[in-house]
């Protein structure tokens, strides 16, 4: 197995809180085994503990990965969501519960020996993509077993796989994604990415590993690097964080950032 050494310390995606519920949706992640941990960033589960009003809308905000989630309740009915240049939205209705596995950039296509470009903002039935992944959830994996026993499992059947997979995507790509990550998306492709290969070389192996651009890449770090700073709504305006984050005015700050988070920054950081 030939992981670079240092993925796990690129890139530590956020998915906020679900917000506007009380102690009805519980959302919670759940650290892979140690020996994953450069290839999941972590399990999740999003459930109901009890039946809602009304239908809830789940919000899934760009974070440059790749998940496979599936209904414990249902297993046969799993999937995989590509990398997203924007926010998703999903309509799960007023009981549900899901378990996913969030993969780190470049992992799943590696794992499963896919191109991430062909995912890129679309979900797919996960049979279709990585049909052994799905038979073992469908198989082995179901709501009489708690989350422990899960991840359990899971973790077993992973590292397995990961065991005897071959690892092979150009060092010079994680080169490139370092310095992007270093800069928190704010860096020059032309000038600030020299990792000894052309823009058009670069550009295909992060379409195909990663599931876009260099460019769409930096801006989803950038946008991931304001929600881990958690601003409040006053220093927003206060402090011109737009202008630090190197967007060109507040406008455009605004309209990108609603369209990787679904919503404006001044509700999505609003306290109350």
């Amino acid at each position: 197995m030939n992981i670079p050494p240092n993925i796990q310390l690129l890139y530590t995606p956020i998915q906020p809180s679900v917000r506007g519920t009380t102690e009805d949706v519980v959302y919670k992640e759940y650290a892979p085994h140690q020996q994953l941990q450069n290839i999941i960033y972590c399990y999740w589960q999003l459930k109901t503990t009890q039946p809602l009003t009304g239908d809830f809308i789940y919000r899934v905000v760009a974070d440059g990965c790749i998940d496979v989630y599936f209904e414990p309740g249902n297993p046969p009915e799993n999937y995989v969501m590509g990398f997203s240049s924007k926010y998703t939205e999903f309509s799960l209705g007023h009981t549900f519960h899901y378990i996913g596995i969030r993969f780190l950039p470049t992992m799943f296509p590696q794992l499963f020996g896919i191109n991430a470009a062909e995912l890129t903002n679309r979900y797919e039935s996960l049979s279709a993509v990585a049909p052994a992944l799905a038979c073992f959830i469908e198989s082995s994996l179901d709501e009489q077993l708690s989350m422990a026993e899960i991840i359990s499992r899971l973790d077993i059947w992973l590292l397995q796989l990961s065991g005897n997979a071959i690892f092979n995507a150009d060092g010079r790509l994680y080169e490139a994604m370092d310095l992007i990550v270093k800069n928190a998306g704010i860096i020059s492709l032309e000038s600030g990415i020299n990792t000894g290969i052309s823009a058009r070389q670069l550009r295909r192996l992060f379409e195909y590993y990663v599931g876009d651009t260099p460019k769409v890449f930096s801006k989803i770090i950038r946008f991931q690097n304001i929600l881990r700073a958690k601003p409040s709504v006053q220093s927003l305006r206060q402090n011109k964080l737009f202008f630090d984050a190197g967007y060109y005015d507040q406008a455009h700050f605004i309209k990108e950032f609603k369209s990787l988070y679904g919503i404006t920054p001044s509700k999505a950081f609003d306290a109350k």
